[in-house]
């Protein structure tokens, strides 16, 4: 971590504890439902300053750094900001983060950096996340981002998959000097970026013009080819790749193995959320029609995924959003800041309910769904307790359209196509944690792929660590 400069002018810790805060503002109800826009209005010049000087600068290594996976140095960045260096401030962010204009409005702050940050002790803690979101975003309106280049090595390397991963490995290899082509499945980059996470968390423009910083780096986007389908990796080792990064996420949505689920009007969440949050010309043409949802919506499921579908049903013009989850709110696994979002914007939630069966309507579609009622038992391997379905408390949810957010699993396909390829028993490939490496040489892995669903920050922390490793691998 750098040094604060200038202690002297430093404001006593006192001093900074008396600032108040200046939080952010969402947009009023009303109006944010009305559309898929950004849920909350951008820090002002001076509110940044104002609330980068309530950072009372902790001693060396401060507890939000030691909480952000890839170690940020936050409190340099806050103390540029007070001064009004809000490019330098950006390029404190971007010596350790791929994606710093993505995390700082996606990551769970509240559970990482701002949650560890001391003043939690006492009043509200410095808004690390919104702070990092705002120099970002300053740095590209004023001047641009530029991804340094290293003088070319000869040596071509091949990452599979283009999001939050792959793209952070992609961009230190570059930098390295080393030729990058990122083989992407769909139509367009950006993995969940583009296709999972809706607009009004984060906006696509920040994405596209993150992945235009990519393009004039000279980083190669190969869409609409899926390795392991349409070539395997023995194959790019054969076209002249010298190593090979898989960053391809987990991008198989858990179902629900119960009757009725395959009925007109039940969805996969990932489905769900590509067909309703996404431009029509980004998408697969089997994924470009719009799902009619009706008056009803039901979501099943309690992570994040869970709260962006019931926040996009409402977009929809639903009427009714329910959210149907078999454990309490405690267990849990999403964001509590989203959930309140929805509960805003009118979602309802249903706990301990257990939906088994799927009914459907006079029109073939579905109607209604059937659900048991839950108490919790023992802890479950996750340390949750586990629900318990009580018998004949059966009863039924009116329903036009079912959302089934329940989670994801690996796309085994690469896998089963690369022999000498090591996954484990869910399809996840095994890889060492701290450089990605597999068991086939050259060939290293990192995100989801390996470590199962996690946060955006996570998965580029293991791209970035396996770029450091690809670049040892290559040096031979």
């Amino acid at each position: 971590m750098q040094s604060i400069p200038g202690e002297d002018l430093v404001l006593d810790r006192k001093g900074r504890m008396r600032i108040p805060l200046v939080d952010i503002v969402a947009r009023p109800v009303e109006e944010r439902v009305a559309d898929f826009q950004a849920t909350f209005l951008p820090l002002t010049e001076e509110q940044a300053r104002q609330a980068a000087e309530r950072c009372i600068h902790c001693p060396d290594p401060a507890p939000c750094y030691q909480a952000c996976p890839v170690h940020n140095d936050i409190p340099s960045a806050m103390w540029l900001i007070e001064q009004g260096d809000f490019v330098g401030a950006a390029e404190v962010y971007r010596q350790t983060s791929s994606l710093p204009e993505v995390c700082g409005l996606v990551c769970p702050h509240e559970a990482l950096c701002q949650g560890s940050c001391v003043r939690n002790k006492r009043e509200e803690p410095v808004l690390t996340g919104a702070l990092e979101a705002f120099v970002t975003a300053y740095q590209r309106a004023n001047g641009g981002v530029k991804i340094q280049v290293g003088a070319p090595t000869g040596k071509k390397v091949a990452c599979i998959g283009a999001g939050p991963s792959s793209l952070a490995c992609a961009e230190l290899l570059v930098r390295e000097g080393h030729a990058v082509t990122v083989f992407e499945a769909l139509p367009y980059p950006g993995g969940l970026l583009i296709y999972g996470i809706p607009n009004f968390k984060l906006p696509k423009e920040i994405v596209m013009a993150r992945l235009e910083d990519y393009r004039n780096a000279g980083i190669e986007f190969a869409t609409g080819v899926r390795i392991g389908k349409d070539k395997t990796i023995d194959d790019l080792f054969t076209e002249g790749y010298h190593a090979v990064y898989i960053g391809v996420g987990t991008g198989v949505d858990a179902t629900l193995d119960a009757p009725g689920a395959d009925l007109p009007g039940v969805y996969l969440a990932t489905d769900f959320l590509i067909r309703t949050n996404v431009d029509p010309a980004l998408l697969p043409e089997e994924k470009k029609e719009v799902p009619g949802i009706g008056r009803r919506v039901v979501v099943i499921g309690g992570g994040d995924t869970a709260s962006d579908c019931l926040r996009t049903a409402l977009r929809m013009g639903a009427e009714q959003v329910t959210c149907l989850y078999r454990r309490t709110e405690a267990e849990m696994p999403g964001g509590k800041k989203d959930r309140e979002l929805a509960r805003q914007e009118g979602a309802k939630y249903r706990f301990l309910t257990q939906p088994v069966r799927f009914i459907a309507g006079a029109d073939g579609r579905l109607g209604a769904v059937e659900c048991l009622q839950c108490e919790l038992g023992e802890p479950d391997s996750s340390g949750r307790r586990r629900p318990v379905p009580i018998e004949g408390s059966n009863f039924t949810v009116s329903a036009d359209t079912a959302i089934l957010a329940l989670g994801y699993w690996p796309d085994p396909i690469v896998g089963k196509t690369t022999p000498d390829l090591t996954t484990d028993k869910w399809g996840q490939i095994t890889a060492d944690k701290q450089t990605g490496a597999t068991s086939k040489p050259g060939v290293f892995a990192g995100g989801d792929a390996v470590t199962g669903p996690d946060l955006v920050v996570t998965a580029m922390a293991g791209g970035r660590r396996a770029a450091a490793a690809i670049m040892d691998y290559l040096k031979g």
